[in-house]
């Protein structure tokens, strides 16, 4: 006999509410923009009254506010497994721009993020910064360390790509911006622009003979 699975109580119900309305808010802002979107459209999304979600988020600007928060996965936090990389410079840098290619324009959340501070961070600065420091510093951090190391270690030539590593990294978000505005339209060769991105970067550090 099958077991009959176990319901919710209503305090857990309660206690996962909030979650349940900022998850659907990030489905109703990055379809339809701030602006568009209405506190009723993310209750009926959800199935509740619009006064559950103010119950939780007193306003739409609070609700985008706490649904951005939620929803971002600080980018430091991934970048955490950079110490493991192992072999040459050149090896562990090609590692950590593909980490960063999955985590930024591969991945739908953080793309559609990235949408929603472009479109919407006039209206909230510290979204904008926020998403500056969660994402593109910690990633042009560790880009700069790698660089430093390699060309302490005589790998990579101090020249402008090592003194400038905003550059190396700069591709990753060129993806994700195209993909936000072509989507399908004009797809790109994500393997092939990768690679491209490589032999750009590392010929431009790597010690030349």
């Amino acid at each position: 006999m099958a077991k009959t699975e176990k319901r919710p109580s209503r305090a857990e119900q309660k206690a996962r509410r909030p979650q349940e309305i900022l998850e659907a808010a990030f489905e109703e802002f990055t379809a339809k923009g701030y602006a568009a979107t209405r506190v009723e459209d993310v209750a009926a999304r959800l199935g509740v009254t619009k006064g559950t979600i103010y119950l939780y988020f007193p306003t739409k600007e609070v609700l985008f506010e706490e649904m951005f928060r939620h929803m971002s996965t600080p980018f430091k936090d991934v970048l955490a497994s950079v110490g493991t990389f192992q072999g040459s410079y050149a090896n562990r840098l090609r590692a950590l721009l593909l980490l960063a290619y999955e985590k930024i324009p591969n991945d739908r959340k953080t793309r559609e993020l990235l949408r929603l501070t472009l479109s919407d961070g006039t209206r909230f600065p510290d979204i904008v910064d926020r998403h500056f420091d969660e994402f593109i510093a910690p990633l042009v951090a560790a880009v700069r360390a790698l660089v430093e190391e390699g060309v302490s270690a005589g790998e990579f030539r101090r020249g402008a790509a090592a003194n400038y590593p905003d550059v190396v990294a700069s591709s990753i978000l060129h993806v994700a911006v195209w993909r936000l505005m072509f989507a399908d339209r004009r797809p790109l060769d994500g393997p092939a622009f990768i690679e491209a991105h490589f032999d750009l970067a590392l010929n431009g550090l790597l010690q030349r003979s």
